[in-house]
């Protein structure tokens, strides 16, 4: 598939159903050492959109309400996941009780298909997702990169659809960036949030260049010898690919092509460098 042309797709700021998000970097708020490495790393990333676990904060229980007044004492916009839940009736239930709980009618859905994959249910994310459109939510549906699932999700309502990189936690970067760039293609006008399996800020900034809008991003920080500065690379990996995009990445080629055109060569000199030597010389 042909690089996206830049000039068909021009930037503009990242926007969620109709709410602009000051950065391209979400960040997942589970596994990190303490809560003070994790408000310096939403800090040091400069991240727009952080997700919390409605699940993990209500087994945390005393500890989870001061959890939650530390992100709140952060100042950015809350995205409560349905992590964990394998059917759709305990996703709706769980985005349902999330909204309460977070005052809010975003969610980040997911209704897991395989317990070693973690790769979505992609049936019972459609049929939740339908049904949280229709009771008011505003859904950002973790799914793969397969077209026709796209497709049905945009169809029941669904603004922003997030593709999986590669699965959960693995760290493996873009597994298919043919699917990634079929879904731009197809959906110039919806954003696109690559979501799990980014483990290095390459990866990330590859994302950027084939032109998609975000990047969530958890273990690959969480899990960081220095968290912050890890936090703080990624951030700059995504400025810098979207960056490149918006430029015009140079097209790939088959065979080389010389930076120093031979076109206008001196003919003496060619002739120079060809001729062979005269007998006697």
């Amino acid at each position: 598939m042909n690089a996206i042309d830049p000039q068909a797709t021009p930037d503009r700021a990242l926007t969620l159903y109709g709410t602009p998000i000051a950065s391209r970097l979400l960040l997942g708020t589970a596994q990190y050492p303490s809560p003070h490495v994790l408000a310096r790393a939403v800090e040091a990333s400069r991240a727009g959109i952080v997700t919390v676990s409605l699940r993990r904060e209500q087994a945390r229980g005393r500890t989870g309400e001061r959890f939650l007044q530390l992100i709140e004492e952060l100042g950015v916009r809350v995205l409560p996941n349905t992590a964990g839940c394998r059917t759709a009736k305990e996703a709706i239930t769980t985005a349902q009780m999330a909204r309460e709980v977070f005052d809010t009618d975003w969610v980040k859905l997911e209704v897991i298909g395989n317990d070693d994959t973690l790769q979505p249910d992609v049936f019972g994310l459609v049929e939740a997702a339908e049904a949280l459109t229709n009771d008011g939510f505003k859904v950002l549906p973790y799914t793969t990169e397969d077209l026709s699932v796209a497709e049905r999700l945009v169809r029941v309502g669904c603004e922003v659809l997030m593709p999986w990189g590669s699965p959960i936690g693995s760290g493996r970067g873009l597994a298919n960036t043919y699917a990634l760039q079929s879904l731009r293609a197809y959906f110039p006008e919806t954003p696109l949030i690559v979501d799990a399996g980014i483990g290095a800020p390459s990866h990330a900034a590859q994302a950027m260049e084939l032109g998609l809008d975000a990047v969530l991003i958890n273990t690959a920080v969480a899990k960081a010898g220095d968290p912050v500065g890890m936090a703080s690379a990624f951030a700059t990996a995504i400025e810098a690919g979207r960056a490149a995009f918006e430029a015009g990445l140079m097209g790939e080629r088959d065979m080389a092509v010389p930076s120093t055109p031979v076109a206008g060569t001196p003919f003496f000199d060619l002739a120079s460098r060809t001729a062979k030597p005269r007998h006697g010389e």
